[in-house]
């Protein structure tokens, strides 16, 4: 899988863990509501500094953000 979309995934899983909507997590990240969805949808190659926003919006540490079991996996970059 993508890693565009691993961190969609991911970023969409803890939102509704969060009990977040786009919007609210667009707001306390200081992004834009439709640059969280096009992340979600993977269209987007997401930087760090945006991650670790969305990371901390979410009450998450960057560790946490990226202690998933689809991270261990290899992606097509890795080869």
């Amino acid at each position: 899988m993508d890693i565009k979309l691993k961190i969609g995934q991911r970023i969409k899983e803890l939102r509704e863990k969060a009990e977040m909507s786009q919007k609210d997590l667009a707001y306390t990240a200081d992004l834009d509501r439709s640059y969280i969805a096009s992340i979600e949808n993977g269209q987007r190659n997401v930087s760090i500094v945006n991650i670790e926003k969305i990371a901390n919006a979410l009450n998450v540490t960057l560790k946490e953000f990226f202690n998933n079991n689809e991270f261990e996996k290899h992606t097509k970059s890795d080869r």
